[in-house]
C-alpha cells in the first residue's frame, strides 16, 4: 500500500492531506492566513489520525517546493524533510503552480472549458505589488514556460492571446484580472494552493522515483529573502 503524506505552505493556505491507494483519505486545511507555524504539525498528526495510517506506514512526504512564502516553504520543508529523517522514506517536490493546474485540467467540464489544446494554463501565486510568480503549461500540464517573477503590464500577454486562449487562476491571478483584458483572457476565481493537489502528481513522482536529494534539497524561492532592518538597528547604525 502506498501512503503519502502531503504538505502545502507556499502560500497563505495550510493544508495537510493524505493520500492512499488512489484516492484522498483524509485533509485538514486552514486559509485565513500565515498560520503555518501554528497550525501545520498538529494537522499533520490530525490527518494521519483521520486516514488510520502511522507515520511508519508513509511511503513518502511530498512537499510543496515553492515558489511563494518564504516563511511558509521553510516550514513546510523542515517538517517534511523531519519526517523522511525519522522514517527513513523519500522526499517528493512538487509545483504548487503544476499542481493547481492539475486540478484545473481535472475540472475542465466542471469549469465549462474546452478540450481545445489550444488552451494554455497560467497558474499565478501573489508576489507583492504588481509582480506574481507564474509559468505556464499546455493541456497536458506539460511545462511551456518555466517558473518566474513576472510583472503584470496590460500588454504582457497579448501576442500570445492573439492564437491562444489564456486560462488564470491562482491567488496572483485575482489582481491582473482588471488589468488584462482581453476575450481570450479566462480567469477562474478562488482557486488556492491546495495538498489535494498534489497528491496526483506526487503519487506519479514516486512510481518514477523522482525524490529530492533529502540532504540538500531547498525550496525554491525565486527571489532573494530580504529582512527588514529593525528601527532599533537603524538607529543605533
Amino acid at each position: 500500500m502506498v501512503n503519502i503524506l502531503n504538505l502545502e505552505s507556499s502560500t497563505e493556505v495550510c493544508s495537510v492531506a493524505l493520500w492512499s491507494e488512489g484516492k484522498l483519505v483524509a485533509i485538514m486545511e486552514d486559509t485565513e492566513g500565515m498560520n503555518h507555524a501554528r497550525l501545520m504539525a498538529s494537522y499533520i498528526q490530525e490527518v494521519m489520525r483521520k486516514g488510520n495510517t502511522d507515520f511508519k506506514s508513509l511511503s513518502a512526504v511530498a512537499v510543496s517546493e515553492g515558489p511563494g512564502s518564504y516563511t511558509g516553504l521553510r516550514i513546510g520543508v523542515s517538517l517534511a524533510k523531519g519526517l523522511c529523517y525519522a522514517h527513513q522514506i523519500p522526499l517528493i517536490a512538487v509545483s504548487p503552480l503544476q499542481a493547481m493546474t492539475d486540478h484545473i485540467i481535472a475540472s475542465r467540464k466542471q469549469l465549462k472549458l474546452s478540450d481545445s489544446e489550444n488552451l494554455i494554463f497560467c497558474p499565478m501565486i501573489d508576489a507583492r505589488r504588481m509582480e506574481v510568480y507564474m509559468a505556464m503549461y499546455d493541456h497536458q500540464n506539460q511545462e511551456i514556460e518555466s517558473v518566474g517573477a513576472r510583472i503584470i503590464e496590460e500588454d504582457i500577454f497579448n501576442e500570445l492571446l492573439e492564437n491562444h486562449t489564456l486560462v488564470f487562476f491562482g491567488n496572483g491571478s485575482e489582481k491582473i484580472s482588471t488589468v488584462v483584458r482581453h476575450p481570450k483572457a479566462v480567469f477562474i476565481h478562488g482557486i488556492k494552493t491546495s495538498a489535494q493537489f498534489m497528491c496526483k502528481l506526487s503519487i506519479k513522482a514516486y512510481k518514477n522515483k523522482q525524490f529530492a536529494d533529502l540532504a540538500y534539497f531547498e525550496p525554491f524561492y525565486l527571489k532573494d529573502f530580504i529582512a527588514g532592518i529593525s528601527k532599533k538597528n537603524r538607529l543605533m547604525s
